[in-house]
């Protein structure tokens, strides 16, 4: 009789000495699972804001040819920093951020919706352009080159978001074009958090401004004789 029970309790102690290697071998195997990787939050500069209906007489058609990114990495939507404090000519992107749009394309809707305020947009391939004749003899073209948009560090708590472009209005001549007006817009807002978050929103709210002084310098080229 206590042989039968050594005998029971020993293939007892072997069957939960083998349920526990089991349970072993599946913690193991599930610590040995591959992290499921962290998608990057997507930013735009937020919803087109509704401006009120001006009383102002609308003006002539501009023709807004495709916003050009000299300065930024080639069709990229990498949300940018720089470290100002350690090595300002280095263009760093955050890991887990990421334009919808590669900033050109935002800044160019941007300014659509400032300069369409008072007038119509249109594309230098726009088939509209081309019925309404923006793109002949005598109308304005605004080319935009965007030179800087990144989040700049100062120190490791005080930074801001920096846009940089230039602005170059020509008109369409029967030799050419002509040269109506061109100037570098600067614009910088302090950042409210030392992260993606805060840069991005820092650049969003200074393409806007930028966009909107943009709009005036346009109307002010146009009204100056030449």
């Amino acid at each position: 009789m206590n042989t039968i029970k050594s005998k029971a309790c020993g293939s007892g102690a072997i069957a939960i000495h083998g349920l526990g290697l089991l349970g072993a071998m599946l913690l193991t195997g599930c610590a040995a699972l591959p992290a499921v990787p962290t998608r990057p939050m997507l930013y735009d500069f937020g919803p087109a804001s509704v401006a009120p209906a001006g009383r102002r007489a609308a003006l002539p058609a501009l023709v807004l040819a495709d916003v050009e990114a000299p300065g930024l990495p080639d069709g990229s939507s990498a949300v940018l920093y720089r470290l100002a404090y350690a090595d300002a000519r280095q263009l760093h992107p955050y890991s887990h951020a990421r334009w919808s749009q590669p900033p050109a394309q935002l800044l160019q809707q941007q300014l659509r919706e400032q300069i369409g305020r008072r007038r119509a947009v249109l594309k230098a391939d726009d088939g509209a352009a081309q019925s309404r004749g923006a793109t002949r003899i005598g109308h304005l073209l605004l080319r935009v080159e965007l030179e800087e948009f990144s989040h700049l560090f100062n120190s490791p708590t005080q930074s801001a978001g920096v846009v940089r472009l230039r602005a170059t209005m020509v008109e369409r001549t029967p030799t050419g074009e002509s040269l109506r007006g061109q100037r570098v817009f600067i614009m910088q807002k302090p950042a409210r958090s030392a992260d993606a978050a805060g840069g991005v929103a820092a650049l969003a709210e200074a393409s806007t401004q930028l966009a909107s002084e943009l709009a005036e310098w346009v109307e002010q080229v146009e009204s100056t004789p030449h």
